[in-house]
């Protein structure tokens, strides 16, 4: 039976090479219209995909973030990546700057304010890699409130522009609103790895130094 089925292949493969004879190969070119990368992304749309997905999203002029963080975190104590832009806290919290704080340290602490390094307005995609004004993952994750400091021109279209403004080589966080779960009836848990509360505050230009 194994040699009548190589046969049969031999056979059928051979009346293959026959039919096509001598014929070249040809490559035939395949139209690639990707869209271009850096492509400026749509707040509004931003905003949308991030309230769907549970998140708040603020809008405000620069000299306005430290009000808004004023109403979301007055009063309490937050932890601070060490480049954060100090005007954005109001004089109501207490900021504790992370210096290598332990995680029972941190998870004690009332929330955190970030700032980001880009976001994606088609997925409502919130993306960190860690730089001073964001500082380590860990300071995301423990605390139940998340602020997170977005400029509008850090917003942009799609996935390929966001990967064209990051370094690989850095630790990258990709935050689609606040930490969430469904088990096996799609009954869905927030905070289960990471804040339940997610605040992205989407504010203009920076101010001039």
């Amino acid at each position: 039976m194994v040699d009548r089925a190589v046969n049969a292949r031999e056979l059928v493969l051979g009346r293959i090479r026959a039919a096509l004879g001598d014929t070249p190969t040809t490559t035939v070119g395949v139209a690639r219209e990707h869209r271009p990368t850096g492509t400026a992304g749509d707040p509004d749309l931003l905003a949308h995909r991030l309230t769907d997905y549970r998140a708040t999203v603020h809008r405000c002029a620069e000299d306005e973030v430290a009000q808004i963080i004023d109403g979301l975190l007055g009063g309490g104590r937050v932890v601070i990546p060490p480049g954060l832009p100090r005007h954005w806290l109001p004089d109501t919290v207490a900021p504790v700057v992370d210096e290598n704080l332990t995680a029972a340290q941190i998870a004690a602490l009332d929330g955190v304010v970030t700032a980001a390094a880009v976001a994606v307005a088609e997925t409502g995609t919130i993306v960190l890699d860690a730089h001073p004004d964001q500082g380590r993952r860990i300071i995301t994750l423990l605390p139940d409130v998340h602020v997170c400091v977005l400029r509008t021109e850090q917003i942009v279209a799609d996935v390929p522009s966001a990967l064209a403004r990051l370094a690989p080589h850095r630790p990258l966080t990709w935050i689609s609103g606040p930490s969430a779960t469904s088990d096996i009836e799609l009954n869905r848990v927030e905070g289960v790895h990471g804040p339940r509360n997610l605040h992205v505050v989407i504010t203009g230009a920076p101010v001039e130094a």
